[in-house]
């Protein structure tokens, strides 16, 4: 496995949140993880990502134990995130962002013989290349969310963890991002999405883990998912 996730337990502050999530996702794969909001998704990703300490449990990437690794050293090792809100800087253009990601990645790799990210992620969103001078403050709400998946990209990541990818985006755009997605599986590059749609998520995912209330209750595939009734139940709330 590519990641493993290891009975973790996660706080903030005073209030348990994550209570023993395990989960792993393998090389090439698409994995979904889906709840409603409040249902613990974003501390699972921000937990594996380094931003919030996990209290008990590991997180091992490629074999390694990364449970202790500040954030900057686990995207060192192979790890891009593109958050819920994009996380664009707002005064630094878009090539400045591409730019901190791709930095990232040459100090961790060196700069000489390895794939051009960068250049892969315009492949996936070329309408990204339209608006490269522009602050990140100038950007709609799905320029922002190409930019943050490209910023990502530009890491030479082997997995990539999205957060609500999709959300607030139009019917047609939605499907823009599906397709995006799929491009960056055929790369090789592996990844984790969080989505509050199970609809959305089924859409793409090879596999799907279901959490609720802090808890994995499910994990299988889009289409046994789609035909449990207990999951469904408590996805509808």
């Amino acid at each position: 496995m590519l990641l493993e996730v290891e009975a973790i337990n996660t706080f903030r502050g005073p209030a348990h949140i994550l209570r023993g999530v395990t989960l792993s996702v393998g090389d090439g794969e698409v994995v979904s993880l889906v709840g409603r909001n409040g249902a613990g998704r974003t501390t699972i990703i921000e937990s594996i990502t380094g931003l919030l300490p996990v209290r008990s449990g590991h997180i091992r990437f490629r074999g390694e134990d990364i449970t202790k690794l500040p954030p900057h050293k686990r995207a060192k090792r192979g790890i891009g995130y593109a958050p819920e809100n994009s996380g664009i800087f707002p005064e630094l253009t878009v090539a400045e962002n591409l730019m901190i990601s791709r930095w990232l990645s040459e100090t961790a790799r060196g700069a000489a013989g390895g794939v051009d990210a960068e250049a892969q992620a315009l492949t996936v969103f070329p309408e990204v290349a339209k608006f490269l001078g522009r602050p990140g403050l100038n950007l709609s709400g799905g320029q922002k969310k190409m930019v943050s998946i490209a910023r990502a990209m530009a890491l030479a990541p082997s997995l990539m963890i999205l957060d609500e990818a999709f959300e607030g985006l139009a019917p047609v755009v939605v499907r823009r991002f599906r397709d995006a997605v799929m491009m960056i599986k055929g790369l090789g590059i592996s990844l984790l999405l969080a989505e509050s749609n199970l609809t959305s998520a089924a859409a793409i995912a090879d596999r799907l883990y279901v959490i609720d209330r802090g808890e994995i209750i499910f994990q299988g595939t889009p289409k046994e998912a789609l035909a449990n009734e207990s999951v469904m139940r408590t996805l509808r709330g």
